[in-house]
C-alpha cells in the first residue's frame, strides 16, 4: 500500500515539480500531498500522529522519491523526525531539515553558528543539526526564524540555503549522529535514483536504432547496461540492510557507512554509463535523465562522501578489534 500511494503520488506531480525546481519555485502541490497521505511521517509513532513505521518503509517512499527525482526535502524531514523521537523531541508537522556536517555552538540553551548546504533551510519550521557538547549524540532543534542567510541551488537545483545561527532557542536530547541520519535518507534516494536511470537506459537503448538495430544489440551496449544493472543491484541492497539494520535496533552506523559509500560509488557510475548509452539527448531540457544524474552528483557529495565515510568504516573496525571483523562483516 505504500509503494502504491508513494509510485502514483510522484509520477502524478513528478513533470510539473522538475519544470518548477528548474525555475527556482517551491513545489507546493507536490509537498502538500506529500504531507496529506503522511509519507513525510512515516517514523513518527501512530500516538504522536504519525505513521509508526521503520527505516523499512521509509526506503520505500524515500526510493521512489528518488525514481522521479522528487524536488522537495521529503529525505531531510524523514530523518529529522527520526532523530527528533529518539531525543525524546516532539517532531512537528512540516517541512524540517538537516545541517549536512555543521555543528552548532550552546550557551545557555541557545544555539549559534554557520550552517552551510540545508535543504530549504531557510524555510524550514526546525532545523536539526549536532551539538558541540561533551554527548557527542547530543542534537539540537531550533527554529531558523531570527536568523539570517543566503539561498542558493545544488547542481540539482534543490535549494541549499546557508544560515548564520546567532543566539536562537533550542531544545536538545541525545538524537544520536545527525551525519549518518542523512546519510541514510540519501543512500535510499540513491538507491531508488539509479533503479530509473537502468530502466531509462534499458529502454532507450531498445528503441534506439543505428546501423539498421536497436544499439541494444550492441555488445558495447550490452556490457554497459550490464554494468549499469550490477551498480543498482548493489546500491538497492546496501541501503536495504542498513534500513533493516536501524529498524532491528542496531545503532546501524557500520550499514550506514557502507550503504553511503555502496550507493555513492554507484551513482557515479550510474551517471557515466547513462550519458555515454543516451549521447547527447539526455542532457536536452525535455528529457528526464539529466534530472536524475544531476541530483546523483549532489546527493553523492551530501553527508559525506565516500572518501569520508571509509574513514568512518576504517575507525570502526579498528575499534571493533581485529577478533570482530570476520563476524562484524558475516553476522556469525
Amino acid at each position: 500500500m505504500i509503494a502504491e500511494t508513494a509510485e502514483r503520488l510522484f509520477a502524478d506531480h513528478a513533470d510539473a515539480a522538475l519544470a518548477a525546481a528548474e525555475a527556482g519555485e517551491w513545489s507546493a502541490a507536490l509537498w502538500n500531498e506529500i504531507t496529506a497521505n503522511g509519507l513525510d511521517r512515516v517514523l513518527v509513532p501512530e500516538d504522536s500522529g504519525g505513521f509508526g513505521g521503520g527505516w523499512q518503509d521509509a526506503f520505500v517512499i524515500l526510493s521512489a522519491a528518488g525514481r522521479h527525482a522528487a524536488p522537495v526535502p521529503l529525505a531531510d524531514t524523514i530523518a529529522a523526525t527520526w532523530l527528533l523521537q529518539r531525543a525524546g523531541l516532539e517532531a512537528p508537522e512540516g517541512l524540517l531539515s538537516l545541517a549536512d556536517g555543521d555543528a552548532v555552538g550552546v550557551s545557555g540553551g541557545k544555539v549559534m553558528g554557520t550552517l552551510l548546504r540545508v535543504a530549504w533551510g531557510s524555510s524550514a519550521k526546525c532545523i536539526v543539526a549536532q551539538a558541540v557538547d561533551d554527548d557527542p549524540a547530543m542534537i539540537a532543534a531550533f527554529s531558523p526564524v531570527g536568523g539570517k542567510g543566503a539561498q542558493d541551488r545544488n547542481v540539482g537545483r534543490e535549494r541549499r540555503d546557508t544560515l548564520l545561527i546567532d543566539g536562537l532557542d533550542a531544545q536538545f536530547g541525545p538524537g544520536g549522529s545527525v551525519m549518518a541520519a542523512g546519510a541514510l535518507a540519501r543512500s535510499c534516494q540513491m538507491a531508488g535514483a539509479i533503479a530509473q536511470v537502468l530502466d531509462l537506459c534499458a529502454t532507450y537503448a531498445g528503441e534506439r536504432v543505428q546501423f539498421g538495430r536497436p544499439i541494444a544489440r550492441f555488445q558495447a551496449i550490452q556490457q554497459q547496461l550490464a554494468r549499469l544493472a550490477g551498480e543498482a543491484a548493489a546500491a538497492d541492497m546496501a541501503a536495504q540492510v542498513a534500513c533493516r539494520a536501524v529498524d532491528q535496533g542496531a545503532d546501524g552506523f557500520m550499514e550506514i557507512a557502507v550503504a553511503k559509500i555502496r550507493t555513492g560509488e554507484a551513482a557515479g557510475k550510474a551517471a557515466a554509463i547513462a550519458h555515454q548509452v543516451h549521447g547527447a539527448i539526455g542532457f536536452t531540457e525535455e528529457h528526464r535523465l539529466h534530472h536524475l544524474t544531476r541530483r546523483l552528483w549532489s546527493w553523492r557529495a551530501e553527508f559525506g562522501t565516500e572518501s569520508v565515510w571509509a574513514g568512518e568504516l576504517g575507525r570502526l573496525v579498528v575499534a571493533r578489534g581485529a577478533d570482530n571483523l570476520w563476524p562484524g562483516m558475516t553476522g556469525s
